[in-house]
């Protein structure tokens, strides 16, 4: 039986996540399955990948093939990285001791990248959304004078009116008067 890492399609339309499956070959690709070993989340920045790391390299070791994807996905995670130093334990070209030690060298610089990404991603969110604060404060600010500038002229208006009915009063008894006099 030929046996393969692959994918599984789950989730909903524009929004899949992929459980991380071995299976027959000839098996359906969301069909039976021998064993899960992970998942795999292309939907959050970064990808979330969960993966047992003992089966995976059990699997590998064993003669299961990955798919493409499946493929970059265990090496992402050093799962092929292992087997390799494990293939060079066997063959005598250095003990369990120092493949333990490369491979987690290995691990640790890849944590170190990826904090920093992350770090990266944050603070540029961060400033994004400073960014897009301040232009809506100057917005606001600007419509906030144009508002001040429109009642002042409104003010200015009322008391201009205001005023010439005033004179208007005022004139109109003097008119009665002359209009008296005459």
């Amino acid at each position: 039986m030929a046996t393969k890492i692959r994918l599984q399609r789950h989730g909903r339309k524009n929004y899949a996540f992929y459980p991380i499956v071995i299976a027959d070959s000839r098996a359906p690709r969301d069909g039976r399955f021998i064993e899960r070993i992970g998942s795999y989340n292309p939907n959050t920045n970064p990808a979330t990948i969960t993966l047992n790391f003992e089966r995976a390299l059990y699997w590998v070791t064993v003669g299961a093939q990955p798919t493409d994807t499946v493929r970059t996905i265990l090496s992402t995670e050093g799962v092929l990285l292992m087997h390799h130093l494990n293939g060079g334990v066997k063959k005598g070209a250095f003990d369990q001791a120092e493949a333990e030690r490369r491979f987690n060298a290995w691990k640790a610089q890849k944590d170190a990248k990826l904090a920093a990404v992350k770090t990266k991603t944050a603070a540029a969110t961060a400033t994004a959304a400073k960014q897009r604060l301040e232009a809506e404060e100057a917005k606001n600010k600007a419509k906030a004078e144009e508002v001040a500038k429109k009642k002042a002229e409104l003010a200015a208006a009322k008391a201009a009116a205001e005023a010439e009915a005033a004179a208007e009063t005022a004139a109109a008894p003097e008119a009665a008067e002359e209009a008296a006099a005459e």
